[in-house]
C-alpha cells in the first residue's frame, strides 16, 4: 500500500525513525536498518502488540482508538500539533473531495487594509502562494509580487536563499506549516503539482517532507540580510483573512525606534525612488 493511501501509516513510520532509543530510554543494541525505533520497540513501549501496531503501520487498521493513539504518541514524542494531525489522519470513513479555485480572491477591504499599511505585507494562500502584496513587501524582496510561491523561492531561488541567514530553521518551518495547511487533503491537484515538483529539484525539501514535520503558522521574528541595507530581524505576523479558506495577512514589522526600523524605513525610500524610476521593476516572470 502506497504512502498516498496509507497516510497514518507513512506518518508513524515517518515520526518512528525519528525517535532514538536513547531518547526511549531503552538500550541501542544490534544492528539498526533504519534510524530511530523499531516497529517491536514502539508496541513494546506503547504497551500494545507487536502484530497490532504493524497493523496500523501497514494500514491494515484504521481504527485504533484514543488510548492506543495517546500511548503511541508519547513514545514517538508529538507535541499538540503532531498529536492533532495523527488524529486526523484516523479514518473515520471516506471522504469527499472538496474542489477548490486555484486562486481565492481576497475580500475588497483587505485589499485596502493591505495599500494602507506602511509596513511590508502580502496575502499568501495555504500553499504560500502570493496573492496580493504591496509596495513595502517587493522592496523587501521582489519575489513578494503575487503570482510567486515563497516554497518555491526559498527551495529553488538562490537570491530568496540568500535573504536568510537562517535558511535551515525557515525551510523546516514552512514545510511543516505546509503539512499542518493542507492536513489530510492530500488529493488537492495544487498540493501535488507544488511538493512533486519541490521533492524532485530540491534534496533539502525530500528531507525535510520525508520527516511529516507538522507546524501550526503562528507570529515569529525572522531575520532578513537584504543587499541594499543589510541584517535586520523583522516581527512576521500572520492574520487569518475572514470570509476566505485558507489567506491570511502577513505582516512585517520592526520594533520601535530600533535600528531595524530604521533601515526598513530607508528600504521603502529606495524601493519608491527605484519604483519611480522605473515602474517595471517589480514585475517578476513565473
Amino acid at each position: 500500500m502506497s504512502d498516498s493511501t496509507n497516510a497514518l501509516g507513512a506518518y508513524l513510520r515517518a515520526r518512528r525513525e525519528l525517535v532514538t532509543p536513547e531518547q526511549a530510554g531503552i538500550p541501542d543494541v544490534g544492528v539498526r536498518r533504519v534510524p530511530g525505533l523499531r516497529r517491536e520497540e514502539v508496541a513494546m513501549l506503547a504497551g500494545i502488540s507487536a502484530d497490532y501496531y504493524l497493523r496500523l503501520e501497514r494500514g491494515r487498521d484504521r481504527r485504533p482508538s484514543v488510548q492506543v493513539l495517546e500511548s503511541i504518541a508519547r513514545v514517538l514524542r508529538l507535541d499538540d500539533d503532531h498529536w492533532a494531525h495523527l488524529l486526523s489522519l484516523v479514518a473515520e470513513g471516506p471522504r469527499r473531495r472538496r474542489r477548490r479555485p486555484r486562486k481565492e480572491v481576497p475580500p475588497a477591504g483587505i485589499l485596502k487594509l493591505l495599500d494602507s499599511l506602511d509596513q511590508p505585507a502580502f496575502i499568501e494562500d495555504r500553499y504560500f502562494d502570493i496573492v496580493a502584496s504591496n509596495p513595502p513587501a517587493r522592496a523587501l524582496s521582489p519575489r513578494f509580487a503575487p503570482g510567486g510561491n515563497q516554497l518555491r523561492d526559498l527551495f529553488l531561488d538562490p537570491s530568496v536563499q540568500a535573504l536568510h541567514p537562517e535558511w535551515r530553521n525557515v525551510t523546516e518551518c514552512f514545510v511543516a506549516n505546509l503539512r499542518q495547511a493542507v492536513g489530510t487533503d492530500t488529493d488537492d491537484p495544487r498540493f501535488i503539482e507544488l511538493t512533486g515538483e519541490l521533492s524532485l529539484a530540491s534534496p533539502r525539501f525530500r528531507q525535510l517532507w520525508g520527516r511529516h514535520d507538522v507546524r501550526g503558522q503562528i507570529g515569529t521574528p525572522i531575520k532578513i540580510n537584504h543587499p541594499q541595507v543589510g541584517e535586520m530581524t523583522l516581527n512576521r505576523e500572520r492574520l487569518a483573512v475572514g470570509g476566505t479558506e485558507g489567506l491570511q495577512l502577513i505582516v512585517f514589522h520592526p520594533d520601535v525606534r530600533s535600528s531595524d526600523a530604521d533601515k526598513l524605513a530607508l528600504l521603502a525610500s529606495l524601493g519608491q525612488d527605484t519604483t519611480e524610476r522605473n515602474p517595471l521593476v517589480n514585475i517578476v516572470d513565473d
